[in-house]
């Protein structure tokens, strides 16, 4: 019996999708399909920037035709499944599984040190991105990835940045950005949060989780804009998770803001899809907005705005100081809040009115 365990389908314990509908063996079977290549990402967290990291998959499809992707990630629900194969989360079977398997290229886009470490122990005939040098320490695979490395460990360097993450990311691989999109796939679940159909839903997604708490624009701030948002016959609905939900239910109470409470990821993410626009800090809400392709007002302060592909969807709004990009967490001049609400509104209006 003949056995074509180079197929895209072929899964080695159990019987194949088209064995299972069709009855097929390998020799016989019309819709074997041989892998070109093996390609494994390394990708595991933050969760935003795992969604902004999607759009190498469409050079990757395009490069590599029939090739099974395996991601290696900590949020598996970002992972467009309709481009990659195989998703698997960090753990001590996955390790063991990934050190016996034969890549034909690894690219690993995280600098920990736990990823760098797996990546150098991988075997791989091509590694980009990110290995582990002699000494324990994060190193670039290539000349390619040099670039992103060092704006990582100079301040000043990453001031000078002109480049998107997106544009980055490709310059990793060496391939060239061209507008790739981010690929995020609704999840099946969802809730009617029975929002008005009249109504432009204006998402206000408050908070920044507890790292760098300088991204904070402030309660008033907050609460002033929803008036202003409610005014002029818009429907304003708070944003966030559990480190918000304190904010969120304070501001809710002295505005017209609805605030639903917060909710697991997917549920989160089917509530973003319900806005028209969000206005947000640089957070995973942030990247979760662009994937929905929603209009976008970002506040921001401790990052280097070139960073941010907006593919514009909208307008990026900062404090007038010469001290941006510091990358503090705690500040007490509080730029973030001299982004006044009306200037914010009146990017809304802007942007809806385009």
């Amino acid at each position: 019996m003949k056995i074509k365990n180079n197929c895209l389908y072929f899964k080695g314990d159990i019987p194949c999708k088209y064995h299972k509908s069709e009855g097929v063996h390998c020799e016989d079977c019309r819709h074997y399909l041989p892998i070109y290549k093996r390609i494994l990402i390394i990708k595991l967290g933050a969760a935003g920037d795992v969604i902004r990291t999607t759009p190498i998959l469409h050079i990757l499809k395009k490069k590599f035709p029939n090739s099974h992707l395996t991601w290696l990630t900590d949020y598996p629900i970002f992972i467009p499944k309709n481009f990659v194969n195989k998703v698997i989360k960090w753990d001590e079977k996955t390790i063991i599984s990934l050190q016996a398997t034969e890549f034909d290229l690894l690219i690993n886009l995280d600098k920990d040190e736990h990823a760098t470490a797996l990546a150098k122990l991988i075997s791989a005939n091509v590694k980009k991105g990110y290995l582990r040098d002699e000494f324990s320490h994060c190193k670039p695979a290539d000349e390619n990835a040099e670039n992103k490395w060092l704006t990582g460990l100079y301040d000043d360097l990453n001031k000078e940045n002109t480049k998107s993450y997106p544009e980055e990311v490709f310059e990793i691989l060496g391939y060239e950005f061209s507008g790739e999109k981010y690929i995020l796939n609704l999840p099946e679940s969802k809730i009617d949060f029975n929002l008005p159909d009249d109504k432009k839903i204006i998402g206000l997604n408050t908070g920044c989780g507890n790292r760098w708490l300088t991204r904070m624009w402030g309660n008033e701030n907050w609460i002033k804009l929803a008036f202003m948002l409610k005014d002029a016959g818009y429907f304003p609905i708070l944003l966030g998770g559990k480190y918000e939900d304190d904010i969120n239910t304070e501001i809710a109470l002295h505005s017209p803001a609805k605030y639903f409470g917060y909710f697991s990821l997917d549920k989160f993410i089917n509530l973003v899809n319900e806005t028209d626009l969000v206005v947000t800090s640089v957070t995973m809400a942030m990247h979760v907005t662009i994937a929905l392709e929603k209009k976008i007002v970002l506040l921001n302060n401790i990052f280097n705005k070139n960073e941010f592909e907006l593919y514009g969807l909208g307008e990026i709004l900062q404090p007038d100081k010469k001290c941006l990009g510091c990358y503090k967490n705690t500040c007490d001049v509080k730029c973030m809040e001299t982004i006044k609400p009306e200037l914010v509104f009146e990017k809304i209006t802007k942007l809806l009115s385009e």
